[in-house]
């Protein structure tokens, strides 16, 4: 259970951080057109998947 919830949390906290980082008033990020940019997307790409695996572990194991 507390695998569960924390998929679940890492993925609450992905969805705010990715909301964060959308361009608001015509503005893009501070990260965008920067060399961070690539690692940015891998930080969210690896979060997803990190919260999805634990999410869905955790289901698996309540299964069994």
């Amino acid at each position: 259970m507390i695998v569960l919830s924390g998929g679940i949390a890492v993925l609450i906290a992905t969805v705010v951080v990715f909301i964060g980082l959308l361009p608001r008033g015509g503005k893009v990020h501070r990260f965008a057109n920067t060399e961070w940019e690539p690692y940015v997307g891998v930080a969210l790409t690896s979060a997803v998947a990190l919260g999805l695996t634990m999410t869905l572990s955790s289901i698996l194991d309540m299964m069994s």
